[in-house]
């Protein structure tokens, strides 16, 4: 049953008060561009805000130097925030820009929005946290910074330690194109390195002395893409050759590796086809008497909703209104699009499960409808992991210019925009709202936490990614 004592106005002006310092530093984590494991200075930069506001700061959560927690307020209910920071390769670009110009050549850039996701998740849980104690009412407030989103799965890593067992329920948002509830049917999924080990040999003096690794790579890409045919339309295989042995044609190829991400709707699903892809690859050495090694990058589960949570962010949503933007906003926004084609807009409409006639707007009018009906998702998230421990909810953002393509660079083009500060706030506001209605009503989080249960079936929580893998160092990005 709601509590319609909170007062959302009081609480969007105390976020639109706070906002300035929050739109400051994602603009100072977009400058940063950290990629996954490595967001040293991101890190500290939340770290010294979350300081300065009271809260009390635990770093290297779970083992890993890029994690944190950051708590405020005494006993129960405690409600987490999840933030991530991270950025992604090779998507360097000038803010502002409606054309392709990177900062850097070959640099990496925001182009998920996550220097908007930790901030505008920060912001909501400080504003939690002065709500509370304003009323002088109990409950903790946590946000967590959560490294490694971007092909790092550092949730996952997180939630094998424990590090969201005791929380009530769990809040996050995402930067997209459109405002609304995000309740997503996402893919479960293992990332996973192949390694072949051959015999180097002369090319053309004595071919039949080597063992191409090389060889078997392609030999395994061969047969993974014949198995393609033969597995469910909603499971996806992608694959990335990351080390081809060598730039030498001369040379019979004695090391290769390729990296393979493997997804699946459910846990169980993504690891059976991890085992078939397997198969693959051990044909595809013993065809070329090559050893083989495999190696668990990293792996998610897929999201489970909670509509209880879902549908009061959503009358929270309602509640708040639309983003406004303004001529300038609007303005940009359309230089964006004309650097899109009709297919990237219609595709990223259709995403959202927004009304088709959006598509003819630079920037949402309207909160996206939601009649807790959960839409297929056909990405991944470690969110998932968080959301088989405890009640999660997440919403959509209006940041960008609709019809922009995730991990591009005109994403990272709007990530310092006025817009997309709007649109972080927005979610800021939602996000809050959502987390006093849960502290304030305990038959709220009871029913959210029986929903959790029944999708469930009551299975404690297994981590896909298995104890002796540890977070994996920078090495490269991967995406989500």
């Amino acid at each position: 049953m709601r509590n319609d004592s909170l007062n959302i106005d009081a609480l969007s002006s105390q976020i639109d008060t706070k906002g300035p310092a929050y739109t400051a530093l994602a603009d100072t984590i977009w400058g940063f561009a950290e990629l996954r494991f490595a967001e040293h200075r991101s890190v500290a930069a939340q770290i010294a805000t979350l300081e300065a506001e009271g809260f009390r700061i635990t770093r290297s959560v779970a083992g890993l130097p890029t994690a944190f927690m950051a708590e405020a307020g005494e006993g129960g209910p405690v409600i987490g925030f999840l933030g991530e920071f991270d950025a992604l390769a090779g998507l360097s670009q000038q803010a502002g820009s409606a054309e392709a110009a990177p900062l850097e050549p070959g640099g990496s850039g925001h182009g998920c929005g996550h220097n908007l996701l930790g901030a505008g998740a920060m912001l909501a849980a400080v504003a939690a946290r002065d709500s509370l104690a304003a009323e002088g009412r109990p409950g903790t407030i946590r946000y967590y910074g959560c490294p490694g989103e971007e092909g790092g799965s550092g949730k996952t890593f997180m939630a094998r330690e424990g590090a969201f067992n005791d929380l009530d329920a769990a809040i996050c948002w995402h930067p997209g194109t459109y405002a609304g509830v995000m309740s997503s049917l996402t893919l479960a999924n293992f990332q996973v390195y192949f390694r072949f080990k051959g015999r180097p040999a002369h090319a053309a003096g004595s071919p039949h002395l080597g063992r191409s690794a090389l060889d078997a790579v392609e030999i395994m890409n061969m047969g993974v893409n014949y198995l393609r045919e033969h597995i469910p339309s909603d499971w996806r295989v992608h694959y990335a050759i990351t080390d081809a042995g060598g730039v030498s044609p001369n040379v019979v190829q004695a090391q290769a590796e390729v990296l393979y991400l493997i997804r699946a709707p459910k846990v169980a699903q993504a690891e059976s086809l991890f085992a078939r892809v397997r198969r693959c690859a051990e044909g595809a050495a013993h065809m070329t008497e090559t050893q083989l090694t495999v190696s668990i990058d990293k792996a998610c589960s897929e999201v489970v909703p909670n509509t209880v949570l879902e549908m009061t962010m959503h009358e929270n949503l309602r509640r708040i209104g639309a983003p406004r933007f303004d001529a300038a906003d609007l303005a940009f926004a359309e230089a964006i699009r004309a650097s899109l084609t009709p297919e990237d807009i219609e595709s990223g409409v259709e995403s959202f499960g927004a009304p088709p006639e959006t598509g003819a707007q630079a920037l949402p009018e309207e909160i996206l409808p939601f009649d807790g009906t959960s839409r297929f998702n056909a990405g991944s998230t470690d969110v998932g992991d968080v959301s088989r421990i405890v009640p999660t909810v997440q919403c959509w953002g209006a940041n960008y210019a609709i019809g922009t393509p995730f991990h591009t660079w005109q994403m990272v083009a709007q990530g310092k925009s006025p817009a997309a500060h709007k649109g972080m706030l927005h979610a800021a506001k939602a996000m809050a709202a959502t987390a006093l209605d849960a502290m304030r009503d305990p038959e709220l989080l009871a029913r959210a936490k029986a929903e959790l249960q029944r999708r469930t079936g009551g299975k404690p929580y297994t981590c896909p990614i298995p104890p002796e893998v540890k977070a994996p160092p920078l090495r490269a990005a991967r995406s989500a």
